[in-house]
């Protein structure tokens, strides 16, 4: 083979490598623009060892998820509330963080600190408890759901509460 051959298979095997990442990575910034729906499901449906994508309900296990599948036993149970009005305490109390734990207030001076999503004291908790969902004050979907309804006793609803509770 003469040298010039020799030098043009290199030439378009770079061509063709170039292309191809090209196109790669098109079809990686176009993906999300036109909804490829089988990647993110693809995605989605990999469980992770530590924190699996769905709650027991079939709900994403996220704030999203555990806000709606409260508002689902909320529902059966007629317990007054908006997803914006759960929302809103949520991330005012503990920013959406499931394990928050408050150490420093006059309850936690009690030795009763609050906890979960709403910061919910442990009488409060198993007070307004509702029937179908985990005694683990920790567990977002069962602290939502008896926040909401000690909120409802005391406020007529989770909306109607815009500060501490």
């Amino acid at each position: 083979m003469s040298a010039a051959a020799q030098n043009r298979r290199p030439r378009r095997n770079r061509v063709v490598r170039a292309l191809a990442a090209v196109g790669t990575g098109a079809a990686v910034l176009a993906l999300p623009l036109i909804g490829a729906t089988a990647a993110s499901a693809a995605v989605a449906s990999a469980p992770t060892a530590t924190t699996p994508s769905t709650t027991l309900a079939g709900y994403p296990n996220n704030l999203d998820g555990w806000i709606r599948e409260s508002l689902a036993i909320m529902s059966e149970r007629h317990i007054p509330g908006t997803y914006n009005g759960i929302y809103r305490n949520v991330i005012r109390e503990s920013s959406g963080n499931p394990q928050a734990i408050n150490l420093w207030d006059s309850n936690a001076a009690k030795g009763i600190p609050s906890k979960g999503l709403l910061q919910v004291i442990d009488p409060t908790f198993k007070t307004y408890h509702v029937v179908g969902t985990s005694f683990d004050i920790y567990d977002p979907v069962a602290n939502i759901t008896a926040a909401c309804n000690y909120a409802a006793a005391r406020y007529g609803s989770i909306d109607n509460v815009h500060g501490a509770y």
